[in-house]
C-alpha cells in the first residue's frame, strides 16, 4: 500500500508540475485550455476518489502518460511539439505526427478505463464481449472529440487551426479515429491479462 501511495503521489506531482509549467507561456492560450481540459477534469476526480475508488496501478500509469501527452500538445500545439519533429525526421513523414500519438492514446487509455469500470461493476459478462464494448466506448469518445473539434472550427474559424492540428490533411478526422481504433484494439489484445491480475489483487483487498 505504501508503494502504491508513493507511486500515486509521484505521478500526480509530475503531472501537476508539467501542467503548471505548460501553462506559464503556452504557444496559444485558448488551445492550451482546450487541450488540457481533460487533465483538469480527470486529475481532481482521481484525487477525490483515491480512497473510495482506487484504480489499478496499470491504469493509473496509463492515465498519467496520456495526461503528459495532452499537456505537451497544449503547451506547443500538436503541430509544433519537438518530439513530433524528431519523429517526423526519424520516420520521414510529411507532417508532425505527435497528434497521432495523442489519438492512439485516446483509444488506448479510455478503453482501459472502460474495462476497469465495466469489470469492477459487473456490467458485462465475458472476456470477448468486454473487449468489444470497451473498443466501442473508446471509439464513441473519439468520435465525440472529433465533433467537438468540428464545433470549435465553426465557432472560431481560422482561430481553431492550432486546436484542430490538421496540418492541411483533409483526412485528419478519419485518420484520428483510425488511430483510436488501433489504440483501443491494441490495449485489449496486449493488456487484458495483466489488467485482470491487477484487478483481482485490487478487488480481493
Amino acid at each position: 500500500m505504501e508503494n502504491r501511495n508513493l507511486v500515486n503521489v509521484t505521478l500526480a506531482a509530475i503531472v501537476i508540475a508539467a501542467l503548471i509549467v505548460s501553462g506559464i507561456a503556452p504557444f496559444d492560450r485558448a488551445t492550451w485550455v482546450m487541450e488540457v481540459a481533460p487533465v483538469l477534469i480527470a486529475l481532481p476526480l482521481m484525487i477525490a476518489t483515491r480512497q473510495s475508488y482506487p484504480l489499478t496501478m496499470l491504469l493509473t500509469v496509463l492515465i498519467a502518460i496520456h495526461a503528459l501527452v495532452l499537456i505537451g500538445g497544449g503547451a506547443y500545439t500538436y503541430a509544433r511539439v519537438p518530439l513530433g519533429f524528431w519523429l517526423q525526421d526519424l520516420l520521414g513523414t510529411v507532417r508532425n505526427p505527435y497528434d497521432k500519438i495523442g489519438h492512439l492514446l485516446q483509444g488506448f487509455v479510455p478503453a482501459m478505463v472502460a474495462r476497469e469500470i465495466l469489470i469492477r461493476g459487473g456490467y458485462v459478462v465475458g472476456r470477448r464481449m468486454t473487449g468489444f464494448v470497451c473498443i466501442c466506448i473508446a471509439m464513441a469518445i473519439s468520435a465525440s472529440y472529433e465533433l467537438i473539434e468540428w464545433a470549435a472550427a465553426l465557432a472560431m474559424g481560422q482561430g481553431a487551426d492550432e486546436f484542430l492540428g490538421t496540418q492541411g490533411d483533409q483526412w485528419d478526422t478519419q485518420s484520428d479515429m483510425f488511430m483510436a481504433l488501433i489504440g483501443s484494439s491494441t490495449a485489449m489484445a496486449l493488456l487484458s491479462g495483466w489488467h485482470d491480475r491487477q484487478l483481482k489483487r485490487l478487488i480481493s483487498k
